[in-house]
């Protein structure tokens, strides 16, 4: 029997509106059979960490979290990609785990869609949860 596969959901969790998508997103990708390591969630609570300046057992708890997953979500909306994202992705993709990026935002720079950095190191830009779910479908 196969074992449900582990996503890492990367992506900014600092308003409300971040963490609801997240919470979103987590309900998403567990309807489509993954399990989901969820930093707001699992990393221990990070406000109350955060208020406790507890950030290294918050880094430590979520470096393990990309350790045990099979591959990595990014959130890639804003601006720019939020920085403690593009350290996971970097992370990940250094360990040779499969990223996958969202990003519903429409924006894009002048010469690609989000930092090239990001870019290339993901190996799917999904522009809506739909192009994610197609996307995921090889990891199964």
């Amino acid at each position: 029997m196969n074992r449900k596969k582990t996503i890492y959901l990367a992506g900014p969790l600092f308003t409300h509106a971040e963490l609801e998508f997240n919470r979103k997103l987590k309900d998403l990708l567990e309807g489509q059979g993954f399990s989901v390591f969820f930093p707001q969630e699992d990393a221990e609570d990070a406000k109350i960490e955060h208020d406790r300046h507890n950030q290294a057992l918050i880094f430590k708890h979520c470096v393990e979290g990309v350790d045990i997953s099979d591959l990595v979500v990014a959130v890639l909306d804003g601006v720019d990609v939020d920085s403690g994202t593009a350290w996971e992705i970097g992370y990940a993709y250094a360990k040779g785990k499969p990223v996958l990026g969202l990003r519903t935002d429409f924006r894009e720079l002048s010469n690609g869609v989000v930092n090239l950095m990001i870019e290339l190191a993901v190996e799917a830009l999904a522009r809506d949860e739909e192009e994610l779910v197609k996307a995921l479908e090889k990891y199964r």
